[in-house]
């Protein structure tokens, strides 16, 4: 089985994550948790923003206002799904004493945000301008 179709296996069993290596000191596992509880607020953040683009910003054009809220929305997602996979890792990663895995999603999470938030900029500055 390959590692990350475990990892997603892992998801819905994390019982089976004290199988592997030695239990760290539990105050690791705890600030584990609280990057996991930090991510999906991020995710909730994010969700929680498409939908006011798309609710509350009725005199953008159809086009400006789906796009702009769908990728406020699947960046939420993709945060969501990441948090939990990033937990298991690094739940596994510390009983195995291993390097916590480093990952590229913080920098595409913030780059997905600061092109909606220029685009934004531009969306105010027109409607400003009209």
């Amino acid at each position: 089985m390959s590692e990350f179709a475990r990892n997603i296996r892992l998801w819905f069993a994390p019982e089976e994550i004290r199988e592997e290596g030695e239990t760290p000191d539990y105050r690791f596992s705890l600030a584990n948790e609280r990057t996991f509880l930090a991510w999906l607020r991020t995710a909730l953040a994010l969700i929680g923003g498409g939908f006011a683009v798309d609710q509350f910003l009725p005199h953008l054009s159809w086009a400006w206002r789906a796009g702009l809220s769908l990728a406020l929305l699947v960046s939420g997602v993709l945060c969501s799904l990441r948090a939990i996979n990033h937990w298991v890792r690094c739940e596994r990663a510390m009983r195995r004493e291993e390097d916590l895995p480093s990952s590229r999603f913080p920098t595409l999470l913030s780059l997905a945000v600061a092109v909606v938030a220029v685009a934004m900029v531009a969306v105010v500055l027109v409607g400003r301008a009209g």
